[in-house]
């Protein structure tokens, strides 16, 4: 009875990014996404042809989503600033800072 009780979800213990599969389909569901907006938006202006500035709107409004897709689609993840742990020597640890000579 005990593993019934017990919470089986999983536990984040790492930061680490998405695998680059991860990364790169969820690029390419964007990338789609963008250009599918296209296709409605050149519909539209063909419905609304009788109001040219309607139109005019949702042709000029398809005209940069390929690009805007391309760009999204090509962007990765920044890469998280991560500091750089570097080891500073104290020299004062090692040695004293003042030597007693003992003469003989």
């Amino acid at each position: 009875m005990r593993g019934a009780e017990r919470d089986d979800t999983p536990v984040l213990i790492t930061e680490a990014q998405p695998s680059y599969e991860e990364q790169f389909a969820a690029r390419k569901r964007k990338y789609m996404i963008m250009m599918g907006l296209r296709i409605p938006c050149l519909l539209l202006a063909g419905m609304f042809h009788e109001t040219w500035w309607l139109a005019l709107g949702f042709v000029v409004l398809s005209i940069p989503l390929p690009w805007v897709a391309v760009l999204i689609a090509n962007d990765r993840p920044p890469r998280r600033a991560e500091d750089v742990n570097r080891f500073q020597r104290d020299k004062g640890a090692i040695e004293p800072s003042q030597r007693h000579v003992i003469d003989g």
